[in-house]
């Protein structure tokens, strides 16, 4: 039974060839397009104003070298938003639940953030790995242990987004599965339990914005040390 739970996460394939790409590919074909009219439809509209919104907010902090940025960011965070909600639909797969894609993701963009600050400003980027008025015999062990926690920083991109949505999803089919086995034996504790399974649904759905959001945020906030 403790396997079966795990099952869900597994990438799924058909004829030995994985599926994960359509997966990933799949939001793209939901978004609806632009039309050239003057006058756009409620969805569009909606649509525009949500990501001038996020934009807006999120390149507030960031100078004009970092707004280079927005369409990248903007983008992934409606990506991640898409597959995140998606998950939550019966019988479908998260691929945000697996490490090696949100690695996949985290790595290249922060190293991207890095190498921007190294090329533009080189003193300031190497300058964050020693805190200003360290004393002198502390020196070697603070920029040891910058360069630490600058390295875990994709990691903890990663491993964030892939625990909270891999937690929420097996709570989910818990108390789903705790709710089928009450319901011949105790119909009120199975329908209470119903209950809390569906504000867990609406919780997880609130997670999987959040964590699109902090994911997005996060990325934004290292630019910013570097731009």
């Amino acid at each position: 039974m403790m396997v079966s739970f795990f099952d869900q996460f597994a990438s799924p394939s058909f004829l030995g060839i994985p599926l994960i790409a359509i997966a990933i590919a799949l939001p793209w074909v939901l978004f609806p397009t632009p039309p050239a009219r003057w006058v756009n439809n409620r969805l569009i509209t909606v649509q525009t104003w949500f990501i001038n919104r996020f934009t807006n907010q999120l390149m507030l902090p960031l100078n004009v070298g970092g707004h280079k940025w927005a369409l990248l960011l903007a983008s992934l965070m409606i990506f991640l938003i898409t597959i995140n909600m998606l998950g939550l639909l019966p019988y479908t797969f998260t691929p945000t639940t697996q490490l090696s894609l949100n690695m996949g993701l985290a790595v290249p963009l922060w190293l991207a953030t890095v190498i921007i600050g190294m090329r533009n400003q080189p003193t300031v980027a190497l300058g964050h790995l020693l805190p200003e008025g360290a004393p002198i015999p502390l020196i070697p062990v603070l920029i040891i242990i910058e360069t630490i926690s600058l390295f875990i920083r994709p990691l903890a991109l990663g491993v964030r987004l892939t625990a909270n949505l891999t937690a929420g999803h097996l709570l989910i089919q818990l108390i789903a599965t705790a709710v089928f086995v009450l319901l011949p034996m105790m119909p009120t504790v199975a329908i209470l339990t119903a209950a809390v399974l569906f504000l867990l649904t609406l919780l997880e759905v609130a997670v999987a914005m959040i964590q699109a959001y902090v994911f997005v945020l996060l990325l934004s906030l290292y630019l910013q040390e570097n731009v």
